[in-house]
């Protein structure tokens, strides 16, 4: 079963009402009513049991009862910094991506990315993944929201890359292979940097390279820009994580 995600969960036993789709959801898909436990998660890494008191399409009224032990975040502090691409191609990394138990995602504009949209639409595109990554972070059972950050130029990198153990960059160029990843003792903290269509530019793989990322090879077959981001964190998250 989904969880369910109440922003502020004050001391147990704790009642709330849960509304809208999700309310719909439960009522006329799960078919739960009064005296059923569901699980629901404030989105910050806390897990409880809640049960319902009483039921229907429009308002389901809970009572949060037990706080659970949290077992579905990876131990991989993991944050991916993605070329902007089309709408609906950056719609289907953060849903993917969100499953795979990324921390925080970084869209960055790079030579070859997409023109960069008027601010009004940035916003509604911002508002857009974070409902995506909600819906997809119930739907795998995650406990954390993944931290959306608004699209930075490339040369922000600098910026949002310190204190990471790890700087990984793929690029379709590079001949090092994954192998030569090891892992450190944990906590572990590991950025990875994906291009747009057309990959980086010879001069933003230089740049990267100055602020310590090493670039790796994704194999001898040229991804799409989506595939090769959704490949990346499951690469990453086996290799340095829990998959």
């Amino acid at each position: 079963m989904q969880k369910f995600i109440l922003s502020d969960i004050s001391p147990l036993p704790f009642e709330a009402t849960i509304t809208g789709q999700d309310a719909r959801h439960i009522f006329k898909v799960l078919r739960l009513g009064r005296g059923a436990d569901i699980p629901v998660t404030d989105g910050r890494g806390n897990d409880y049991t809640a049960k319902i008191l009483d039921a229907g399409p429009a308002a389901v009224i809970i009572r949060v009862i037990q706080k659970n032990l949290e077992t579905s975040e990876s131990p991989l502090e993991l944050t991916l910094c993605s070329g902007m691409l089309k709408d609906k191609k950056m719609d289907m990394v953060i849903k993917h991506v969100t499953q795979l138990g990324i921390d925080k995602w970084i869209p960055i504009f790079c030579g070859r990315s997409v023109p960069r949209p008027d601010p009004g639409r940035i916003k509604k595109r911002l508002e857009r993944w974070q409902a995506i990554s909600r819906e997809s972070l119930k739907q795998c059972g995650r406990s954390r929201l993944v931290k959306i950050s608004e699209p930075l130029p490339f040369k922000e990198l600098e910026t949002v890359s310190q204190a990471y153990d790890h700087k990984i960059a793929f690029w379709e160029k590079s001949s090092r292979p994954l192998t030569a990843i090891k892992k450190k003792a944990p906590p572990q903290k590991a950025i990875i940097l994906i291009g747009p269509e057309g990959g980086f530019t010879n001069e933003e793989i230089r740049a990267a390279e100055s602020l310590g990322f090493n670039s790796f090879s994704l194999g001898p077959r040229i991804l799409r820009a989506e595939t090769a981001a959704i490949s990346s964190c499951t690469l990453i998250q086996h290799i340095l994580g829990d998959i």
